[in-house]
């Protein structure tokens, strides 16, 4: 079959490695210096790319169209027309669409009005949950028990200095506790299929510290999740969101992100994405044992009549990521060992890189590479991770110690 695969991240580095060990012939727009290893790389547009299939990474190109630009030329693609991709372009839409749906989620505020959302926060203690509207890269929400970090950055948002347009209308929720968990689902419009559960590390720093970021590292399975609690998800969130698109004439063909608060009440909702999470489909996609291409392909055409099969494996991904970021991250370092050969069980997969012009490998973006190990249990994965990643270096490379450390404790006890 022939893929046509949109990004330059991690995320499509994964899902082009998966196509490719299948025997699919893979083109990819834009591409990265570790896809283009791999695979064909086009010079554009997406759109004229000849392909049995196209999968599209990225949210902000399923929230500007491209989907139905595609489908309008009778492709079959693997991601929402504009109306679903609102489900991530903005959070009060979605938080409206939960409301409706009767799904389990946070109770929340919108405003437009930074008068009316400092009154708001004088109202009540902390924590405080503070999201941008729009797209943010991940890095669009505040968590924060001092009000006065909140009156700030609430009223930095919606002066338009944050996050320009996409910042103007913000969503104050109720703070829940407990522990998050990512489940990706395919859906072909009618139904969904779960992939296996995940979890990943938000926060820039170890123990959950400094800014929110895209994500600095993932693993999977996650210990304490089986199907039970897979069934309840699906059940009680996805299958409601996939009727309620039915309901208003949306016909969603591709993933759903669901991101979740695991609380003492049951499983709540944090956020829905669009598309597969980036980094957890660096520890998600390589443990699913059959084609996946074959079964996006049934999701783009309107009926998943495969199951994904994973491996027993566990799988642990370690992102490094560039000086500054997530706030402004520093571009041009030199990266050295990326491209050595690397021990069996191990990928590197290549985010933020781009060559030079004498071929050398360098930092492009924020979140640069994904060490990302197999090991029979989580604990040996991890290991195997922080061994591999120390082979690789850049000037003032960041990454977090405590991927996965937490789970491997618990697995211990």
């Amino acid at each position: 079959m022939k893929i046509a695969v949109y990004g330059s991240g991690g995320r499509e580095h994964a899902l082009v490695s998966s196509f490719v060990s299948h025997g699919h012939q893979v083109t990819v727009f834009p591409g990265n210096p570790g896809i283009a290893t791999m695979a064909d790389i086009s010079p554009g547009p997406f759109e004229e790319i000849e392909a049995d299939l196209y999968v599209i990474g990225p949210e902000a190109p399923l929230v500007d169209g491209l989907a139905d630009t595609l489908r309008a030329r009778r492709k079959l693609v693997v991601g929402p027309g504009r109306d679903g991709a609102q489900l991530e372009g903005s959070k009060a839409w979605m938080k409206e669409i939960l409301s409706s749906a009767n799904i389990p989620t946070a109770s929340f505020r919108t405003f437009t009005d930074p008068g009316a959302a400092v009154e708001y926060l004088n109202s009540y203690d902390g924590p405080y949950v503070i999201k941008t509207d729009g797209l943010a890269a991940g890095k669009g929400v505040l968590v924060t028990r001092d009000r006065d970090e909140a009156i700030s950055d609430v009223t930095e948002k919606l002066s338009g200095k944050a996050f320009g347009l996409a910042g103007t209308t913000v969503v104050i929720e109720e703070a829940m506790e407990g522990h998050e968990l990512s489940l990706l689902v395919l859906c072909d419009g009618s139904k969904g299929v779960a992939l296996s559960p995940a979890q990943d590390f938000k926060r820039i720093y170890d123990d959950d510290k400094g800014p929110n970021t895209g994500g600095m590292g993932a693993f999977s399975p996650v210990p304490g999740v089986g199907e039970d609690l897979v069934s309840q998800i699906l059940r009680d969130s996805v299958e409601p969101l996939i009727a309620e698109f039915r309901n208003r004439g949306i016909d969603y063909r591709g993933v759903l992100y669901a991101g979740l608060m695991l609380t003492i009440n049951g499983p709540r909702i944090v956020e829905f994405n669009i598309r597969f999470g980036d980094p957890e489909t660096q520890v998600v996609v390589p443990r699913i044992k059959n084609d996946l291409a074959r079964i996006l392909f049934e999701v783009a055409s309107g009926e998943i009549r495969t199951r994904p099969e994973f491996i027993s494996e566990a799988m642990v991904t370690v992102v490094l990521a560039a000086d500054g970021y997530p706030l402004a991250p520093k571009s041009g370092a030199v990266i050295t060992g990326a491209e050595a050969p690397l021990p069996d069980g191990v990928q590197v997969f290549h985010a933020g890189t781009r060559r030079s012009n004498s071929g050398e490998l360098l930092v492009s973006g924020g979140r640069v590479l994904n060490v990302t190990a197999k090991g029979r249990d989580l604990k040996a994965a991890r290991a195997l991770a922080y061994r591999s990643l120390a082979a690789i270096s850049f000037e003032k490379m960041q990454y977090r110690l405590d991927i996965a450390l937490s789970a491997c404790e618990q697995n211990d006890a």
